[in-house]
């Protein structure tokens, strides 16, 4: 039977165990590859064997962080933890054969499919619940896990610009510096850094803005067409969902990004105020948090934008 673990519990579960495998979810973000090897390099430190399992949709922005992280082909695991994973739909092909003794997670949306949960959804991310977890289990952190753990919370919560930050979220961030996290180096490296393709590929995004309900929601396209004339790559697109919520009077800010096929359209909702993104997205049986949610359906942009402005009616009927 399926249930809920404390900290406490999850971080004794910890201890009592060897030989770990840790997952991360599709296309991982900041938060989830933070974690991850966070945990990994914890446990190591305890005497305890663990990896990473290899994620083919990682990109060279996150990729540093878990690189003397990933499990050899011949790594035979006893027992498979997932970090930042909401269901199992959210899994790369190769973690689908895993049975997930242990998620650890803040979002909503969690279904619950480990034999194990330690889910915390007032956390901005992941990287909070982790450290708990591992001062829990070991009384302090490295400094190497504390970095990893800063890139984790302040990918999740925009360097703590996003309405999911909390004191708590502030609180883990300082002692995660006192703990050595180069704070300094990430924030420019992960804030406050460019490539020309993005540069790029923002002045279309902006070109390109819709504005719907008196200016309360502002829709963005990324087409296929735009990546390769921008010379774009998946690390350009770090983040690139909080644009059309900068600006002035916007609520939600919708970003409709043309993936595989013409057909297939990835949708990330970002809104501020009393604009429930996670209620938007459970309209298409997406999933999230309440300012932060997506989901990804088999339509293209122009089915996806009349069907969105159709579901918006019901948060903003003004219009």
């Amino acid at each position: 039977m399926n249930k809920t673990i404390t900290v406490a519990e999850t971080a004794a579960w910890l201890k009592e165990r060897d030989n770990f495998l840790i997952l991360m979810h599709r296309r991982p973000d900041g938060d989830t590859v933070g974690c991850a090897g966070a945990l990994t390099g914890a446990l190591r430190e305890l005497g305890k064997n663990a990896y990473v399992l290899r994620n083919p949709e990682i990109t060279p922005r996150y990729s540093p962080y878990v690189d003397d992280c990933w499990a050899p082909d011949d790594y035979v695991p006893e027992h498979i933890i997932a970090v930042d994973t909401a269901s199992y739909s959210l899994f790369p092909k190769n973690s689908e054969e895993f049975a997930v003794e242990l998620c650890i997670d803040h979002h909503p949306s969690n279904t619950f499919y480990a034999q194990n949960t330690c889910l915390i959804e007032a956390a901005a991310s992941c990287g909070e619940v982790v450290y708990e977890i591992l001062v829990s289990m070991a009384g302090a952190i490295s400094a190497k896990s504390a970095e990893r753990l800063y890139v984790a919370i302040t990918t999740d919560t925009g360097c703590f610009m996003f309405g999911n930050t909390t004191a708590d979220t502030l609180r883990v961030a300082s002692l995660l510096i006192e703990a050595g996290a180069p704070h300094r180096k990430l924030n420019k490296l992960l804030f406050r850094t460019k490539t020309r393709s993005r540069t790029i590929i923002e002045s279309m995004i902006y070109s390109r803005l819709e504005f719907y309900y008196g200016g309360a929601v502002a829709i963005s396209t990324i087409t296929r067409d735009m990546m390769e004339s921008a010379n774009a790559d998946e690390d350009d697109l770090d983040d690139i969902a909080s644009l059309p919520g900068s600006i002035e009077g916007v609520l939600a800010g919708i970003t409709l990004r043309e993936i595989t096929s013409e057909s297939d359209c990835k949708v990330s909702v970002r809104t501020s105020q009393n604009v429930d993104a996670y209620a938007i997205s459970a309209h298409f049986g997406g999933g999230g948090h309440k300012f932060a949610s997506g989901f990804t359906i088999g339509k293209t942009i122009p089915e996806v934008r009349e069907e969105l402005l159709d579901t918006l009616k019901e948060f903003f009927p003004q219009e």
